[in-house]
């Protein structure tokens, strides 16, 4: 066993987040079945155009091989109900339509839950290494209507640094997806140094997608994690990412956090006030903690709603608000139709649906 297999437990090589295979069928489930069908419920009636060349960068893609390793290791323990087998017949036809439907031009694939750390290092590769494979498959197949956040096996950093070169240099990718944890070790831990210095110098794209903590997956019955831990645990990575100093010593790799930033406006001006009484960690934020906070970039999948979004712009402009929309554990409209229907101005909506993503995403520019 190596270094970093030592490092994992059995469980998180299998899960990479959950403390049960239950829970995590549990948390599909409760998306599929509540926030997918909520989204239904909510807008109702035949989908529509929403606006035009939209960029979405919150666009799940679920590949052949992947959902087997999730049956395989997964649900054929714990047993799938038929709206977790609903969600996982998603193909790149439905994610066409779905696009078609409401007005966006690209969706820039990334895995969904629970990404790729499913069976310790060698696996792990094997399975980032496929499903970045099929998803710049996609991106040839469909010229411009997907791009492509590559998969990374995190906790592994050596395979990780491989993944890398070969999904920049090979595969052409856009950027890379980690999620906000894994096993408990947060975006900013000294673990990942590695991966994050090589980040930086590729100038890379990161896309951070939510998880929960191994406490938190059924912390109230009834009430998956997607409630409430993904909305704490994005706040828990930037934290983690700024107590570290990482946006300060890799400037250059440019961060999406999922959501509108789930929890961060709410704990942002603790974090600057903590960070202001600790002189020690002035270098870990020289030009402040909302200095750092304004870099960053937020996509506002299901989170188009006006008290959402008045709080992330009471924290940062409008021009690093994203599209994103979850799909295909929302539907696009919930987020797309909130957007349209938002009291934010014409410039502000063009800016978020296509024009802000541009500086990210030059080769789809028109």
């Amino acid at each position: 066993m190596n270094s970093v297999q030592e490092s994992w437990s059995a469980e998180e090589r299998i899960t990479g987040r959950l403390t049960t295979r239950r829970s995590f069928v549990t948390s599909m489930t409760a998306l599929a079945a509540g926030t997918l069908l909520a989204g239904e419920r909510l807008i109702g009636g035949p989908a529509r155009v929403v606006g035009a060349g939209m960029i979405d960068v919150h666009h799940h893609i679920l590949p052949p091989h992947y959902v087997s390793v999730l049956k395989e290791k997964i649900f054929a323990t714990a047993g799938a109900t038929n709206d977790v087998s609903k969600l996982l017949g998603w193909t790149p036809a439905r994610s066409i339509e779905e696009m078609d439907q409401n007005g966006i031009a690209t969706g820039i694939a990334s895995l969904g839950l629970p990404g790729i750390w499913l069976g310790g290092v060698e696996a792990s590769r094997r399975l980032a290494r496929n499903c970045n494979e099929y998803a710049a498959e996609l991106c040839r197949n469909y010229p411009g209507r997907f791009g492509m956040f590559a998969a990374l096996p995190m906790p592994d950093q050596q395979g990780s640094l491989e993944e890398i070169a070969y999904a920049l240099d090979t595969l052409k990718a856009d950027g890379f997806a980690l999620l906000t944890n894994y096993g408990d070790k947060w975006t900013g831990d000294a673990a990942y140094e590695p991966v994050l210095e090589e980040l930086n110098r590729r100038k890379a794209v990161v896309h951070v997608h939510p998880t929960a903590p191994t406490c938190c997956t059924n912390l109230i019955a009834g009430v998956p994690p997607s409630i409430t831990e993904f909305l704490f645990d994005t706040a828990r990575s930037i934290v983690s990412l700024m107590i570290n100093g990482t946006f300060s010593r890799y400037p250059d790799i440019r961060f999406i956090f999922s959501h509108a930033g789930g929890a961060l406006p709410a704990v942002a001006n603790r974090m600057a006030a903590y960070f202001r009484n600790r002189k020690d960690l002035s270098d870990r934020a020289p030009n402040g903690t909302m200095a750092e906070l304004k870099k960053l970039h937020y996509d506002i999948a299901n989170a188009a709603n006006p008290p959402t979004i008045s709080a992330l712009m009471n924290l940062v402009p409008s021009s690093q608000l994203l599209f994103g929309s979850d799909y295909p554990y929302v539907d696009t409209r919930v987020t797309a139709e909130a957007l349209e229907n938002s009291t934010l101005s014409s410039a502000e909506k063009q800016g978020i649906k296509r024009d802000n993503g541009m500086g990210l995403f030059p080769r789809f520019r028109v």
